[in-house]
């Protein structure tokens, strides 16, 4: 009875295995009816974990672009994002076959065969469009090139120079390298020179235009060895007509509308001050949206910095003319009474000169008309004014303090009279005088400013 189980079971596990061998049979037969028999051979003892030439030195590999689409270009994170085709051609001995037509296989066969291992060196976030199927290509010639391209979508960082923005020139670019075969392995080159680039001359940009473009070769040094490297270079012209009418004008005009106060009379306190706090505060609202679409980590002095600092300086002048102007105004009344009580002390100091004068030459005509041997008497009040003092010296007589007293009161106005005379030459005669300066003054200077200013950013 248990012999009859065993032999059951034998014949049930003898059944299962037939099975399985038939069904790996006919997988083995489908796969083979995929491949046509041209690629079954090639693929005989075909090993894709060795690059071409393993023995006989390095592989070439040439490559060729098209730029397809530059999508965005980032001053915040200095960057670019483009849409390319990237092809390359290299040859491989062991898939050389008979026959004058390419062989054109699915894009999914690419994993039976050997590729170079190239990358995008500055690449930030980069992807392989993969609707409907992965965007890819595979075509083999008799002399066993193959051409092997990609659709890719990368971000590429490109360092930028932003001080003279918005009349900046970019040059930006796209490195390809090996990522592990060194140059005793792999050696890249363009197939076309700076034709192997394509695309560029039919892209619209929305702030660039590209001037030039080209292509060159050269060598990455790493400690690990030197790798093969292709740079594609592409220099940006940005569009400066949109910052134009977005910032430039509107700044200029806020500049003007300052100026209007200056045909304002000065009595007119409200409307001044209303005019200027509004374009201060106009100018300061313009000056930080400009800011915000630019990053604020770097320490570029931006070209349109510049510009909206002299706007606000010239609108902030403006608002200090009236303050001087006002100001003025209410000291000139003041100042015209002290400037005339000035000349009335000027005046009265002429006088005090003309008196002492007249009484110096009366004393000298009595002292004259005095015998000499009279003998000394009391003085008179007359003499007590204009009498010289004692020869002995030792006691100062009353006949000398009018004349000191004197004395000092033309210091005193004296002193006072240089200080008005001073206040004259720094005092604006008529304070409207600024108002007229200032019509003529602040527009030729602001037309000026931007001469210097457009020809620097411009030409140099």
């Amino acid at each position: 009875m248990h012999v009859c189980a065993y032999v059951d079971m034998l014949l049930l596990v003898l059944f299962l295995l037939r099975l399985l061998e038939g069904s790996m049979f006919n997988a083995e037969v489908k796969e083979g009816e995929i491949l046509p028999p041209t690629i079954q051979r090639l693929m005989k003892g075909y090993n894709k974990y060795l690059r071409p030439f393993f023995d006989n030195g390095p592989v070439t590999v040439g490559m060729s672009l098209d730029i397809a689409s530059i999508d965005t270009i980032s001053e915040i994170n200095m960057d670019y994002t483009a849409t390319i085709f990237l092809r390359q051609r290299w040859t491989d001995e062991r898939l050389v076959f008979e026959g004058n037509k390419s062989l054109s296989l699915d894009g999914r066969l690419v994993e039976l065969l050997w590729v170079p291992d190239t990358f995008i060196v500055d690449s930030k976030k980069s992807f392989l469009h993969d609707i409907t199927v992965e965007n890819r290509l595979i075509r083999i010639f008799p002399n066993g090139t193959v051409l092997y391209a990609l659709r890719i979508t990368t971000t590429v960082a490109c360092n930028m120079d932003l001080t003279k923005y918005p009349m900046d020139k970019q040059t930006c670019t796209l490195q390809l390298e090996s990522w592990g075969y060194n140059i005793n392995d792999v050696m890249f080159y363009w197939t076309r020179g700076n034709e192997s680039v394509s695309g560029l001359d039919t892209l619209q940009l929305a702030q660039y235009t590209v001037e030039d473009h080209y292509t060159s070769v050269s060598e990455a040094v790493y400690e690990t060895g030197n790798y093969p490297k292709l740079v594609f270079h592409f220099e940006l012209k940005r569009s400066i007509l949109y910052f134009i009418l977005e910032t430039y004008v509107p700044s200029s005009l806020l500049v003007v509308l300052s100026w209007v106060s200056f045909w304002i009379s000065l009595s007119s306190v409200p409307a001044r001050i209303c005019i200027g706090v509004t374009t201060v505060l106009t100018m300061t609202t313009l000056m930080m949206g400009a800011r915000t679409s630019l990053p604020n980590a770097n320490c570029f002095i931006k070209a349109i910095d510049v510009y909206l600092g002299i706007c606000f300086s010239f609108i902030f002048g403006a608002l200090i003319e009236y303050a001087v102007a006002h100001f003025c105004t209410l000291t000139y009344t003041d100042t015209h009474i002290l400037m005339h009580y000035g000349h009335q002390m000027h005046e009265f100091e002429d006088e005090m000169n003309g008196i002492v004068t007249t009484i110096s030459h009366t004393n000298r005509a009595k002292r004259r008309k005095e015998p000499a041997a009279t003998p000394p008497t009391a003085p008179t009040s007359t003499e007590l004014t204009v009498s010289p003092a004692s020869p002995s010296g030792s006691e100062p007589k009353p006949e000398a303090t009018p004349p000191e007293r004197t004395n000092r009161c033309l210091t005193v106005l004296a002193t006072v009279r240089k200080l008005f005379g001073f206040i004259s030459c720094c005092h604006i005669k008529n304070p409207h005088h600024i108002d007229n300066y200032s019509r003529v003054s602040f527009p030729l200077s602001f037309v000026m400013v931007n001469l210097l200013y457009w020809t620097y950013y411009l030409y140099f």
